[in-house]
């Protein structure tokens, strides 16, 4: 087993990190309850999704989310007509970062305290935030001769009077951290990750550093993403290995199983209310687990070809080290589980050569066979996956693993009576060869 030594020394020297509010929009549930009552029963959000004249195109999508104020959640008078208005400059991202901040901020019914909002600040994960095609259309439209042929010529005087005027605000990757403070008033440090799929991770991972060096008291972390839309997707499919679909959508997306396809593009944000252990306590706050640690790496070599399965090892090993617990400790591993081919191979090398043979038992979840990928959103709605099955007790299934891959020598969960432990690790993985890798323990 190729790992570092760790010790069980205590942090107790240090201002421990806990998690006291949870929100989550996905395809399989717009809330954390009925999130994990899908979750749990095994129930699949991916559905037909056609594409480029292909019918049997799936996707996670949300569906009956329209962005419009409803969306948001309950929100007092004054506070609605800001969101309202605010939302029809909001690109899809932004809209289901801030419909899942404003969730999570209010489960942890932080602003009941009236909080010193100087000490609270906002750290969010967030992709590729693409135009839409429509955006440029009227322009495109209005440079074009009697031949339809585009005229370049005529762009900054004809085309660009066309586009709307606050167009570029939708494409801001900041946007949604920018919202989730300027609606509850957060004057504390602010920051968005751009590093894709790795991006929540990291996110929770500067924001428990900001704490604990007590910049802050509280911080608003997550991610937001959406790889369906028709920009988004070009990228994905660019990227990865995409699922050419089929007959039955919910049976598409397999991580680890012999038959994946390939992976299966989806939407979706999650986010987190991170704070001082003490403070928490002092005000009564529900706490359902404690941030023990984190890691990240990025391995490319010099013809820029990432090697991801390295990668993992190196957050892997980082976060146990800097959680100061061993291997042996760890209860459960929520995957990136891609189902991309070679994706799910390196992970699996990844986790073997952390674990050694304990990979042979170690229970391994991957909540994108229930919702697809979203970019970095992914790793947001993992962790809240795994924080509520050790909240429940127990774990939830793998869709769609059927026959293990011989080159996927692990153990993924396959029914809902497995126990969740009481810690767990969290891995996401980009395209790029950017990982990153956050544990936690049960409050418990």
């Amino acid at each position: 087993m190729n790992s570092a030594p760790y010790s069980d020394r205590q942090l107790d020297s240090e201002r421990q990190v806990v998690v006291t509010g949870l929100g989550v929009i996905s395809p399989i549930g717009r809330n954390t309850e009925e999130f994990w009552e899908a979750l749990a029963a095994g129930r699949s959000g991916i559905s037909s999704f056609p594409l480029n004249g292909n019918p049997e195109a799936c996707a996670g999508e949300i569906g009956d989310f329209s962005g419009r104020i409803q969306d948001i959640g309950d929100l007092e008078e004054k506070l609605r007509k800001a969101v309202r208005k605010a939302l029809k400059v909001m690109s899809r991202e932004t809209q289901l970062g801030v419909a899942a901040a404003q969730q999570a901020f209010a489960d942890s019914r932080l602003a009941d305290d009236e909080p010193d909002r100087s000490r609270i600040g906002v750290c969010f994960g967030a992709g590729y935030v693409a135009m839409m095609p429509e955006d440029f259309l009227s322009g495109v439209n209005a440079c074009k001769d009697e031949q339809d042929s585009f005229e370049f010529d005529r762009w900054g005087t004809q085309g660009i009077p066309q586009i709307e005027p606050l167009w570029l605000l939708k494409c801001l990757p900041n946007m949604a951290a920018c919202y989730a403070a300027i609606f509850n008033e957060l004057r504390g440090p602010n920051n968005s990750i751009t590093q894709g799929e790795a991006a929540a991770n990291l996110a929770v991972a500067e924001a428990r550093r900001i704490i604990q060096d007590g910049e802050a008291d509280a911080m608003v972390v997550g991610g937001t993403g959406n790889n369906i839309l028709p920009c988004s997707l070009m990228h994905t499919m660019m990227d990865q290995d995409v699922a050419p679909g089929g007959p039955e959508p919910a049976t598409v997306c397999r991580p680890f199983d012999r038959g994946r396809t390939g992976s299966v593009a989806g939407e979706g944000a999650a986010a987190l209310i991170l704070e001082e252990r003490s403070a928490a306590i002092r005000r009564g706050a529900r706490i359902y687990a404690e941030i023990l640690g984190a890691g990240s790496s990025c391995v490319v070599n010099q013809s820029r070809v990432p090697d991801g399965a390295q990668a993992l090892v190196n957050a892997m090993q980082a976060t146990l080290r800097s959680a100061a617990v061993s291997p042996e400790a760890i209860g459960h591993v929520h995957a990136h589980g891609l189902s991309s081919h070679r994706c799910d191979i390196d992970e699996a090398v990844a986790i073997r050569r952390v674990f050694g043979d304990r990979a042979n038992t170690l229970p391994v979840v991957a909540a994108k066979s229930n919702v697809g990928n979203s970019g970095a959103g992914g790793g947001a709605i993992e962790l809240v996956a795994s924080i509520l099955a050790m909240d429940r007790g127990h774990l939830f299934p793998v869709l769609n693993y059927e026959e293990p891959d011989p080159e996927c020598p692990l153990a993924p969960v396959t029914s809902s009576d497995v126990d969740a432990g009481g810690s767990f690790l969290n891995l996401s993985v980009s395209p790029q060869g950017q990982a990153s890798c956050v544990a936690m323990r049960s409050a418990a």
